[in-house]
């Protein structure tokens, strides 16, 4: 087998494969395209990085991919925050050193390692209570592990975040979370329930597997359903995962639950939302993902996940850190949405994980004290009013033919890297955030806030 080359271009129609044997000859370009439906076979289900055939098969064509593009794998990853659950001081003990501990099986093992000096930090403590603890501790894991939707991760979070005071569910001092409870700023009061400063943080990422083509964001937002599409790590079903641990620190920001439901009455008396639920099935129906109607987040998530943006942007350009190393994390979730979260959810947590400075310096906490936070959330809001690419941005409605998924958004206003949005830039609009040239009534902030922007140079004193 040879490949020609016809003409410097680098293009698949100037590329021919040629059979030395049989003279037989194809061009690359019958590879790509609709011609590929036709001339590519179907796929026989090998997995080459396991060295194997897929047992069930494969009934799908195969697709023809450049070596090297971005959408030859996407890695498919979960990711929490560490949520300490210990009340004493002898469970957190436990809880740390459980990667040893857990192989305990009897209190004559206990014995045992005490004689071998494997159990200094438990040298106030007796054989009997801390095989007490151990035992609680299996309790906690067994009751995890029965809980009827486990990829829930978010749930056990915000009963956290949105409580910082609540006694005996996390330690005052931990190595894994610190929280501290500071004043909403006060033109920011009517809109914002509470913010707290998340001043040491764990975040845990495991690597469950891959997927091509499209990223698991793009087939479905719940973990279950996406499986199908999941190219596994192993051959078997493995008992263990690749995982990164990175510390970090940010703002949890928790919005006003019943201005947010006046807001999202006032929304549902217009067309816009039916506009964006409609885009939501247009996407979907485009890719093949069914149903279309599923997992739509509704205009809570888009008002929250554009605030989120809006105030990442302006962080990064004070807090010391790059815009990649600040991410978000969207808590939004309707009243008895699900049967685990009857509760309603409505916050965005900014936060940073960066592995090389352990994400800890201070500058992101520190701007989250009341001046500093209202101030950069009054910037925030007035650089949403204008875009660069205005007005074509701001007459960006949601998509109809399914290309994309966000209303009032690009690059030059809220569009974040990919390491820093948890849904891909979509589900965005800077509209509902602050009147805009195109649409002046979806604002849920008070448009008095960015008022020296909107009145340009006559707000500014005078030189």
């Amino acid at each position: 087998m040879r490949l020609i080359e016809f003409s410097p271009t680098g293009e698949a129609r100037a590329l021919e494969v040629r059979c030395d044997s049989c003279g037989a000859a194809r061009r690359m370009s019958e590879a790509f395209g609709d011609a590929a439906k036709l001339a590519m076979p179907t796929c026989r289900g090998r997995r080459p990085h396991l060295r194997d055939f897929a047992e069930e098969g494969c009934d799908c064509k195969v697709a023809t991919m450049l070596l090297g593009s971005t959408n030859l794998w996407f890695p498919e990853v979960f990711t929490t925050l560490a949520i300490p659950t210990a009340t004493t001081q002898l469970d957190r003990l436990v809880e740390a050193h459980w990667a040893n501990l857990q192989r305990v099986q009897t209190i004559q093992n206990i014995e045992l390692l005490r004689q071998f000096g494997q159990l200094g930090d438990f040298l106030g403590y007796s054989d009997a209570e801390l095989w007490q603890a151990l035992e609680r501790r299996r309790a906690q894991d067994a009751g995890n592990d029965q809980k009827e939707n486990p990829a829930d991760l978010k749930t056990p979070e915000w009963a956290i975040l949105s409580q910082p005071a609540t006694v005996g569910l996390w330690p005052d001092s931990s190595e894994d979370l610190r929280l501290r409870r500071v004043a909403v700023p006060d033109e920011f009061d009517p809109f914002l329930a509470k913010v707290v400063l998340v001043e040491r943080l764990r975040e845990v990422r495991a690597l469950v597997g891959f997927t091509r083509i499209d990223a698991p964001g793009d087939l479905d937002n719940d973990p279950n359903q996406a499986s199908g599409k999941r190219t596994d790590l192993a051959r078997r079903q493995p008992t263990w995962v690749p995982a990164t641990e990175v510390r970090g620190e940010g703002i949890f920001i928790q919005f006003n639950e019943a201005a947010l439901q006046a807001w999202l009455h006032r929304c549902a008396a217009t067309s816009f939302a039916a506009q964006f639920e409609q885009a939501h099935r247009n996407w979907r129906r485009v890719r093949g993902i069914l149903p279309e109607e599923a997992h739509y987040p509704d205009l809570r998530y888009v008002l929250l996940h554009s605030f989120a943006h809006a105030l990442m942007r302006q962080v990064t350009l004070e807090c010391g850190y790059t815009a990649a190393s600040v991410r978000e994390r969207i808590y939004s979730c309707a009243p008895n949405e699900t049967p685990e979260q009857p509760e309603p959810m409505a916050g965005v947590l900014i936060y940073t994980a960066t592995p090389d400075s352990e994400g800890t310096l201070g500058g992101l906490v520190n701007l989250g004290e009341p001046e500093q936070l209202g101030r950069l959330v009054r910037l925030a809001l007035r650089d949403a009013q204008r875009c660069a690419s205005d007005p074509l941005c701001a007459e960006h409605p949601p998509s109809h033919d399914g290309i994309t998924l966000h209303a009032a958004a690009c690059h030059a206003c809220l569009f974040a890297p990919e390491t820093s949005c948890e849904r891909g830039n979509r589900y965005l609009d800077r509209a509902m955030l602050t009147p805009t040239v195109e649409q002046e009534t979806l604002h849920f902030f008070d448009p008095v806030i960015s008022l020296p922007y909107q009145y340009g140079l006559a707000a500014l004193p005078q030189v």
